[in-house]
């Protein structure tokens, strides 16, 4: 059982944002979106208040849509086509209709993409977060709205993210160098070279034991202070500490955690 003190911060109630309204663009409105953008509200998250949805019918389509509607280069909509299914930008999320209702899936991939939107939302613009955290905290929301909607759990997905980032590399050689997954690019090299399942688990895994130690509002408000510093001031006042004693202080919650065969809620 968490001590007393962490009980508290995680279970503090995030303030209530305005539902935003949500346009979909290129396919028929999902029936669970606007039971997902309340929810998200709920969280506290806000979406720019007119946010836009793309829903592509192919990959093709999709790729195309990086281009025209997110406005990325050709050689960049080759290399995210190549691998993703959505893409989130200032108030507009890309999806890849492949999904399209496909259940807990696709909620999922919607509420991680609108996350995201959220995020930019927060900071005043896209990549001033940590692109580890940006997406560790993305899947924990995600999974958050599944639990709420009644399709998902939160605690299972801790242990699936436990089992399926064992013998993730950085782990194992017991050094995260989370600065080598700051940036959009570097992550995605990195994800690359160690496996994408892996590395998104364990960005959920770090997202996790700060929201448990913190509380989700404190963890939202290191996105609001990128507004006014950087990455790293941020993530220092928010939680107390630099980025690299925090790396000294949950390697070996990873660790413990990853060989335990029933692992369970973080630890202090």
């Amino acid at each position: 059982m968490l001590g007393a003190t962490v009980c508290a911060a995680a279970q503090k109630a995030p303030t209530p944002a305005s539902p935003a309204s949500v346009e979909v663009v290129g396919g028929p409105r999902p029936e669970s979106l606007d039971r997902l953008i309340g929810v998200l509200a709920e969280l506290g998250l806000p979406l720019p208040a007119t946010t836009r949805v793309y829903i592509y019918a192919s990959r093709q389509a999709f790729r195309r849509g990086i281009v025209e509607d997110a406005h990325l280069s050709s050689e960049g909509a080759d290399e995210l086509a190549a691998f993703a299914v959505g893409l989130a930008r200032p108030g507009r999320v890309l999806l890849n209709g492949r999904l399209a209702d496909s259940g807990s899936e696709w909620i999922r991939l919607m509420a991680h993409e609108l996350t995201h939107v959220a995020q930019f939302e927060l900071a005043g613009g896209e990549g001033r977060a940590d692109q580890w955290l940006a997406e560790g905290v993305a899947e924990h929301v995600a999974f958050q709205a599944l639990e709420r909607m009644g399709v998902g759990s939160l605690e299972r997905q801790r242990k699936v993210a436990l089992r399926r980032a064992r013998g993730q590399a950085a782990v194992m050689q017991s050094r995260l160098d989370l600065a080598t997954l700051g940036s959009p690019r570097q992550f995605t090299l990195r994800h690359q070279r160690e496996g994408s399942t892996a590395t998104y688990h364990l960005t959920f895994l770090l997202a996790d034991y700060l929201v448990e130690h913190h509380g989700f509002p404190k963890v939202m408000q290191y996105f609001g202070r990128l507004r006014t510093r950087s990455s790293a001031a941020a993530f220092a006042i928010t939680f107390g500490q630099p980025l690299e004693a925090f790396e000294r202080e949950v390697l070996p919650y990873l660790k413990r955690a990853m060989a335990d065969p029933e692992p369970t809620t973080p630890q202090p």
